[in-house]
């Protein structure tokens, strides 16, 4: 009995130091993943009206995943004329002059409004990019901890934060192949279409949703959905576009994507049920009921609002002054 109690010992000890010589810690997986993650805004030609999120750059020619509503005009059911993405700067600091000075243009190349998943192009990419890597073939479990990177409302850019995954459900909303992740991990207006990552520092998901108000007005915490990496792979894989290999370093592609038809033939999505949401990094969001007073809200750290603005009168002032050196360009 006891050889075999030191032989159980012994295999949990093996156990559990493999699974510490596998798992990367937080500060790891970021420092790993995050210079591949990057702000995704769109907005209208006059920028009063736009969105924003987060997306993850997977080919190192310039190949960006983001969620579609991201990138889709609600009110047109098109993509915004204006695409901005911006680069992660070696530190953030905070200052936006500094942290979103690495603007590139983009345009969106494929995108699928049923699992809510867009494929975008950027125009002029310093290749090649960092990537993020895409975790399909191992099955994440509940308990598995997971972290997120993106730009949460009110908070800073490229944020972290942890968690694990809470549960998994099929057919997510009622529409066939949209198998989701729940995760308690931290999730807000902003990291729409960031990547959660597994311990190895691999995209096992793409944030998607998130539940913050009950059917009787009662807040939600912690409730938040993630599209899983195999259901994105294969949607891409339809898109005639390829992904890094899951390897715990990611590596870049060497062959470019191929450019394929947008999927505006399918069907709308299901609405989600009350109290759950798609949480794209909206232009003055509603404001979310709450049980108890609270003081006033606290300046946030980025304003999109503003963003856009600025953001839309830098591209004017920009047009402005080609046509004013072709008018001269033409005078002489």
């Amino acid at each position: 009995m006891r050889g075999i109690q030191a032989g159980m010992c012994a295999s949990v000890l093996l156990w559990s130091g493999g699974l510490d010589a596998r798992e990367l810690t937080p500060r790891d997986i970021y420092e790993q993943a995050s210079p591949a993650v990057v702000m995704v805004m769109g907005h209208s030609d006059s920028g009063k009206s736009g969105s924003g999120g987060t997306g993850s750059i997977i080919q190192a020619e310039g190949l960006v995943l983001t969620n579609a509503h991201v990138v889709i005009e609600e009110r047109t059911g098109r993509p915004y004329p204006r695409l901005s993405v911006f680069l992660k700067p070696p530190r953030v600091t905070g200052d936006n002059r500094t942290d979103l000075s690495r603007m590139l243009r983009a345009s969106v190349i494929s995108y699928s409004r049923p699992l809510d998943l867009a494929l975008l192009k950027l125009e002029g990419a310093p290749a090649p990019l960092p990537v993020v890597a895409l975790n399909e073939s191992a099955q994440g479990r509940i308990g598995d901890r997971v972290v997120a990177i993106g730009h949460p409302e009110q908070g800073g850019l490229w944020t972290l934060t942890t968690g694990v995954i809470s549960a998994e459900m099929d057919n997510f909303n009622g529409i066939k192949g949209k198998h989701v992740f729940q995760t308690e991990t931290g999730l807000n207006r902003g990291n729409s279409g960031g990547p959660l990552l597994d311990s190895e520092g691999r995209m096992i998901a793409v944030n998607t949703a998130i539940a913050r108000v009950a059917s009787d007005g009662l807040p939600i915490t912690s409730i938040s959905f993630s599209l899983k990496a195999s259901v994105a792979a294969q949607w891409m894989r339809e898109q005639g576009v390829n992904h890094p290999p899951s390897t715990t370093t990611p590596r870049p592609l060497s062959t470019p994507p191929t450019n394929a038809a947008s999927d505006r033939s399918a069907k709308p999505p299901s609405q989600p049920s009350q109290g759950e949401a798609t949480f794209p990094r909206a232009a003055k969001p509603p404001a979310t009921p709450s049980t108890e007073s609270v003081g006033p809200s606290p300046a946030r750290p980025y304003d999109l609002d503003v963003l856009i603005s600025d953001r839309a009168k830098a591209e004017a002032d920009l047009e402005g002054m080609i046509s004013e050196m072709r008018g001269r360009m033409k005078g002489r």
